[in-house]
């Protein structure tokens, strides 16, 4: 598997990509997170592409099989400002990866794109549902600590709060 930065052709196959995403979590005890929404919408995939902060993971044939967005920078998540039952780890300046999901094509997918991701920022930020189970079973697998709650500004959601230094 290899890493590279999406281009507005690739947004098509990102958009299967996260249906396919949408499904997996609603049969696996997740309906809430993306399905009531569509999320991600189109437009928010296109402006991610447009800002070099989307990424796909292509196989050995190089099929896209897994997209995410990924940027880094010193209080990038306005999300993050506040954390509740908790508190994140560290202040600095971190990762934050968004919108992850795999086509469930090839295993271990979304571990290669978070590993590629902390290669290039030794400090992440990730958030999930409180019932995303394979979400939070794979972070901390990953080492990942769990710090707290935050919400998302768009529907005021509860979402647990992960960090990696």
């Amino acid at each position: 598997m290899r890493i590279r930065k999406a281009v507005l052709e690739d947004q098509g196959r990102m958009m299967e990509i996260y249906a396919y995403a949408r499904t997996f979590m609603a049969e696996h005890g997740n309906p809430d997170q993306w399905g009531p929404s569509r999320w991600p919408p189109e437009s928010l995939v296109r402006r991610d592409i447009q800002s070099g902060n989307s990424f796909v993971c292509l196989d050995e044939e190089d099929k896209i099989i897994g997209t995410f967005y990924f940027v880094v920078g010193k209080d990038i998540e306005p999300d993050y400002r506040k954390i509740t039952d908790g508190a994140w780890l560290d202040p600095g300046p971190y990762g934050v990866v968004h919108r992850i999901a795999a086509d469930g094509s090839t295993r271990g997918t979304g571990s290669f794109c978070l590993n590629w991701a902390y290669e290039q920022c030794r400090h992440l930020r990730i958030d999930t549902h409180a019932d995303n189970t394979v979400m939070q079973n794979l972070l901390e697998k990953l080492g990942f600590v769990r710090c707290g709650i935050i919400f998302l500004e768009r529907d005021n959601c509860p979402r647990i709060a992960y960090e990696k230094l």
